[in-house]
């Protein structure tokens, strides 16, 4: 299995992702648009993962590659590629499905638990999240759920969690990805994010309980494992 990821800063990468990845041979390329890179051919990967940023979904006029970024997740959900969203990248499938991206109304920004909508209890990947488990958030816009697909899960901060489009697309708003490493470097790269909010978190806070993320990373690895197989 070929896969490919869309970066768009530094400090967004496949994180927990890659490991996972790796340890089962799949081939692993990437288009880092924040240098220049060049988008790949439609004919060049299997699954195409588009991580986060702290650009917005509709800010193609500051970020010349955003267009053509938008035209290839398009026309991957379009040849039936597998395709999965990470924040800014869950916001961007949601643009290209026909749904809006709006600020979300206030920042969510530390570990606050998800949990399964109706439809998502039904849901191979929505039963994952029946124990609503504190997963880690970044984000401060939020995307409706484009007609057509299903609405897995929600938290008390921000409705629209993730969502699932046919088979072969799933959208997920939070961060199951990232290691405490990326995480301290998002911190670093996104201070004025931290400011104090009904759903932020201090960045002690945020970094300080290791078994966080491992719990996340091994529900990552349940959620990969649901969703290619």
């Amino acid at each position: 299995m070929r896969i490919h990821y869309l970066s768009h800063v530094p400090f967004e990468q496949l994180g927990a992702m890659e490991a996972w990845f790796r340890q089962r041979d799949m081939e692993i390329h990437h288009s880092l648009l924040f240098q220049g890179d060049s988008l790949p051919a439609l004919d060049d990967f299997d699954v195409l993962v588009v991580m986060g940023g702290p650009m917005g979904a509709d800010d193609d006029a500051h970020y010349p590659w955003m267009a053509a970024e938008k035209a290839l997740i398009k026309a991957s959900i379009g040849a039936g590629k597998k395709v999965l969203g990470i924040c800014l990248g869950a916001q961007l499938i949601a643009r290209v499905l026909g749904a809006q991206v709006t600020p979300n109304g206030h920042k969510e920004v530390g570990w606050f638990p998800v949990y399964p909508t109706t439809a998502g209890q039904q849901d191979s990947i929505g039963k994952l999240f029946v124990p609503q488990p504190p997963v880690l958030h970044w984000h401060g816009d939020t995307f409706a759920i484009p007609t057509g697909a299903v609405h897995l899960l929600e938290s008390q901060g921000c409705r629209n969690q993730a969502f699932r489009y046919g088979d072969h697309v799933l959208a997920l708003q939070f961060h199951l990805e990232l290691e405490a490493d990326n995480a301290a470097a998002l911190c670093d790269a996104c201070p004025e994010d931290l400011a104090e909010g009904e759903w932020v978190e201090d960045k002690l806070r945020l970094l300080g309980n290791s078994q966080r993320f491992d719990d996340a990373r091994n529900l990552l690895g349940r959620v990969l494992a649901q969703f290619l197989g």
